[in-house]
């Protein structure tokens, strides 16, 4: 660290966890806390808890967890010292000048050179497409796709030459290091034959973050070779899974929503059409990191992907990752051409807008690609569709918007209404089972083989953060010497201390000393684990009590067998004097 414990503790009281967390997930309240499903990996059952009163989260499910700049780390990648600084932007605070450590220097150094590299491979490739006669290959294949030279230069599209070192010579020429050139995803090296272009023969397309700033590019092979598109691996400023193409232009649009396509090209043609709102995926399949960043800007998403069997399964897919976010998902329909480009340069834009105003909501597009699979002429297929159909309308959790979805496919598809409503409330009955089952298997599969001291002294430490008093009422009976598991011994050093000086503890405060995410995961565990009794004064003293004689007598146990110290008469007899313990609060 860098900066002052003040000023790091500052920043943190001035973001509060749940403000921050909202900006990029959506926290349901539950209870004391909010809950929702883990932005760090994939679930159905929400387990991820973030406490504005300890100004904490923590994943049940991954075990992710500490306090808001673990959250802004993990989420952005970003290393400690860049959430200082972004957090302390957000909440308006002008830090004082900082001295880095020569660890902080080289990280820092190294994503700045990251940038600074594609940021001149950028222009190299602009360079080479609109200067030079090499260039023309490339610049004719975008004009043949329509786009014009503002276009072009907006989106500062280039071209990678024919040449295996043609980058290479230029950025090294430039100043740049074969590591820089390497770890950017760049240049690739031989021991045999030497560096070797990422990219060549190809148009390339500039990846910009949120910000603005280039982290990668992708490449469209101009021939037959393979693979089609060529995408950046993932570095340290480029991760596929949080990004999106364009989102940072589609971001300030006036438009509603964003479009979301398949591939960087179908973007571009759509924002020179007027749709500044479309964005892709980056050479995988949608995933919740992306939805939860267009959260932060939106909730409304029309899916404009490819007409094809894949794009049908990609839009399938992506549904059901919006829906789970409870993001708003409708489906434009493009037939009877492929993609979005291909639509507006047949059809024209009006008729694209058209398209969207008459998107299908997400629930009537699975319904619509599964009725294909049945003969409604057929009895038997008519009641196998309709029961596949309640199926799919038993997940509507609202009761007014289920019911308005019964109406509808009733009437779309000349269904019984009445029956069709009871095959939902069957549907829906037993898929209530279903997820209590999945809960359940996902509990049974969370346990693990665990030291029971240390389970007790965790537990003891919730109990006292979650009823910070208790340090004063047990000041007489339990100190921090009693718990004795080492990480846990320094947690209790931090909160006894705390409490000794302010009257009052802070957990996230403790969570700003652990750098490393393993601790802060454990920790933060600590910290959020909601007491599973009522606090009531006889319940919790009871509680109390059985606790603190299973450590005492413990920690006796333990050193009775190790023989440390005190003689074992001595401690046979604080034994019995233990086990008389009532605690009273």
């Amino acid at each position: 660290m860098y900066y002052s414990d003040e000023i790091i503790e500052e920043v943190r009281s001035r973001n509060d966890i749940v403000d921050v967390i909202s900006e990029y997930v959506g926290l349901k309240k539950s209870g004391t806390s909010y809950k929702c499903c883990c932005p760090f990996h994939s679930e159905k059952t929400p387990s991820f808890i973030v406490s504005r009163e300890k100004q904490i989260f923590h994943c049940f499910g991954c075990g992710a967890g500490g306090n808001v700049y673990t959250f802004i780390m993990k989420y952005e990648n970003y290393s400690f010292m860049e959430a200082v600084e972004y957090l302390a932007k957000r909440a308006g605070i002008t830090l004082p000048e900082k001295e880095m450590s020569s660890e902080d220097k080289k990280r820092y150094s190294r994503k700045q050179q990251m940038y600074e590299v594609n940021k001149s491979a950028a222009a190299y490739f602009h360079f080479l497409l609109t200067k030079t006669e090499r260039g023309k290959l490339g610049y004719n294949y975008y004009k043949q796709r329509g786009f014009t030279d503002e276009t072009i230069a907006a989106f500062g599209l280039g071209y990678a030459d024919i040449y295996r070192d043609d980058l290479y010579k230029y950025l090294k020429s430039k100043g740049f290091t074969d590591t820089i050139m390497k770890d950017a995803g760049l240049v690739e090296f031989d021991e045999r034959n030497g560096p070797k272009d990422k990219f060549w023969n190809r148009v390339m397309v500039p990846i910009t973050d949120i910000n603005g700033k280039i982290i990668a590019f992708g490449g469209r092979v101009l021939g037959d070779a393979k693979p089609k598109y060529l995408n950046t691996k993932e570095t340290d400023i480029f991760n596929k899974s949080r990004n999106l193409f364009a989102m940072n232009i589609a971001r300030h649009s006036r438009k509603r929503g964003v479009i979301l396509c398949e591939g960087y090209m179908d973007v571009i043609a759509m924002h020179q059409a007027g749709f500044d709102n479309a964005i892709a995926s980056l050479g995988t399949a949608f995933t919740e990191g992306q939805a939860n960043l267009i959260k932060r800007y939106t909730t409304d998403v029309y899916l404009a992907y490819d007409s094809d069997g894949a794009g049908r399964n990609a839009a399938m897919k992506a549904i059901g990752i919006l829906r789970n976010l409870e993001m708003s998902q409708k489906v434009i329909d493009l037939k009877p051409y492929k993609d979005p480009d291909e639509f507006i340069k047949n059809l024209g834009a009006e008729a694209y807008e058209e398209r969207i105003r008459n998107a299908l909501t997400g629930r009537i597009y699975e319904i619509d690609s599964v009725v294909d699979n049945f003969d409604l002429n057929s009895p038997d297929e008519k009641t196998a569709f309709m029961k596949e159909a309640a199926q799919l309308l038993a997940g509507i959790e609202d009761s007014a918007e289920r019911q308005n979805y019964i109406e509808s496919v009733s009437s779309k598809y000349y269904l019984n209404r009445d029956e069709l409503k009871k095959l939902v409330t069957s549907a829906g009955l037993s898929g209530n089972q279903v997820v209590a089952n999945e809960y359940q298997t996902r509990e049974y599969r969370n346990r693990v083989e665990i030291d029971p001291v240390e389970e007790d002294q965790k537990y003891l430490i919730t109990m006292m953060v979650n009823e910070p008093y208790l340090f004063e009422k047990l000041e007489n009976v339990l100190s921090e010497e009693d718990f004795t598991v080492d990480y846990i011994r320094a947690v209790a050093d931090m909160l006894f201390k705390q409490y000794r000086d302010t009257g009052t503890v802070n957990p996230a405060q403790i969570l700003n000393r652990y750098e490393d995410a393993e601790n802060q995961e454990k920790v933060s565990g600590i910290f959020t684990k909601e007491l599973e009794f009522d606090t009531t004064p006889s319940v919790l003293e009871k509680a109390l009590t059985d606790l603190i004689i299973k450590i005492k007598t413990a920690n006796i146990d333990r050193l009775l067998k190790t023989g440390e110290g005190i003689s074992s008469i001595e401690l046979a007899k604080k034994k019995s004097e233990i086990k008389r313990l009532r605690i009273k609060v």
